[in-house]
């Protein structure tokens, strides 16, 4: 690395140490108090939304593993969010269903997410936000391929 280029890198550091490891927890902070992880209430949007989701559907459109998957079904489960209902035709096909406390958690972590997102739309407007967004989506399509690459 050019000499010239050190500044730069700092500065890349002190913005990721200062701001970046945080905006993790900025968006994560609503499902906590449903004692959920973000991924965890994603799991649980997307069974809210869809009829006769399947955790290998999820696990598919993630693109992650099915015990990955399986071990956030499981804490949805244990906390009363989920439900599972076998397929009528298929006994060994499970579906996944919001129970009537995952459906209301869900719909509030989404009003809290999209408060903060307003608030943040508010201060930036949304010029800059799509910006940001497309250089977020530049950044991981590059890091992505570059990562296969190697």
């Amino acid at each position: 690395m050019a000499e010239q280029e050190q500044p730069l890198l700092d500065a890349f550091i002190d913005v990721y140490m200062s701001s970046l490891k945080y905006l993790d927890e900025f968006i994560s902070e609503p499902a906590k108090a449903f004692h959920l992880s973000f991924e965890q209430y994603l799991i649980l949007r997307e069974i809210t939304r869809h009829q006769n989701v399947t955790l290998m559907d999820i696990a598919s459109q993630r693109q992650v593993t099915r015990s990955a998957i399986s071990r956030q079904i499981r804490v949805l489960l244990r906390q009363g969010y989920l439900r599972q209902q076998p397929d009528e035709n298929d006994r060994r096909r499970l579906y996944l269903l919001a129970t009537p406390a995952g459906e209301q958690a869900e719909r509030l972590i989404r009003q809290r997410i999209d408060q903060r997102f307003q608030g943040w739309l508010d201060m930036y407007g949304e010029d800059r936000a799509q910006e940001i967004l497309s250089f977020i989506r530049d950044f991981s399509q590059v890091t992505r391929l570059k990562n296969r690459d190697h």
